[in-house]
């Protein structure tokens, strides 16, 4: 019997994150809005570091020397002061998010004394379907756990391959449980729908990153 109780508890604990997980992606599915500012600090934490490490992004992302990289929907900036110092004195970083709370955070983050030695990211506040850039101008677009909070996705993707250069990376990284999670095909599909060719796939189911190029 006593066997029995410490098997529904166990069940119970393991089904509970399950259960919200679950709620938390119908929820997505049904209406999509970016991820709220009061999360920046768990967006930008070390556990968050910790299960997406700076330097697995930025070598699945093809992040080179003397890039110009856009950051889209960098929220409060967990990867964006590395892609910095990866893209180095010669390269530069645009920050862009829809949410002007996010994009405070960042700035905070960057006049710490830490980081104040970085020099080549500029702010913008912004959306996917309007961006601020020439056409055939940026290097790389990185979107890490963002694309699918966009509620129009090939509009969004069109406009960034408006703005890569031909030969560009689009770098999407997805993490499970993001109550927006998707299948790796979807999105495969999204990208080759829009029009990009599939470069390099990385990861595992949790934790992935598919690189994309403008033809």
């Amino acid at each position: 019997m006593a066997l029995k109780i410490v098997l529904i508890v166990m069940l119970c604990i393991l089904a509970f994150p399950i259960f919200w997980v679950t709620v938390a992606k119908i929820v997505r599915k049904l209406v999509h809005f970016p991820a709220p500012a009061y999360i920046g600090r768990l967006l930008d934490s070390g556990y968050r570091r910790r299960i997406q490490p700076p330097s697995q992004l930025i070598e699945r992302g093809g992040v080179k020397k003397g890039m110009q990289v856009l950051d889209l929907g960098c929220g409060s900036g967990a990867f964006t002061p590395f892609i910095a110092r990866t893209v180095g004195e010669k390269g530069k970083v645009y920050a862009l998010d829809i949410q002007a709370d996010m994009l405070k955070q960042l700035e905070r983050k960057l006049v710490r004394p830490e980081n104040r030695d970085i020099k080549n990211i500029k702010l913008i506040e912004g959306n996917a379907y309007e961006l601020p850039f020439d056409d055939d101008s940026l290097d790389l677009v990185n979107m890490v756990t963002v694309l699918q909070e966009i509620p129009d996705r090939n509009r969004a993707l069109q406009e960034v391959k408006r703005v890569l250069k031909p030969g560009g990376v689009l770098a999407v990284t997805e993490l499970f449980p993001d109550p927006d999670y998707p299948w790796k095909s979807t999105t495969i599909k999204l990208g080759n729908g829009a029009g990009f060719v599939v470069d390099e796939m990385a990861g595992n189911f949790f934790n992935y990153t598919v690189r994309f190029r403008k033809p």
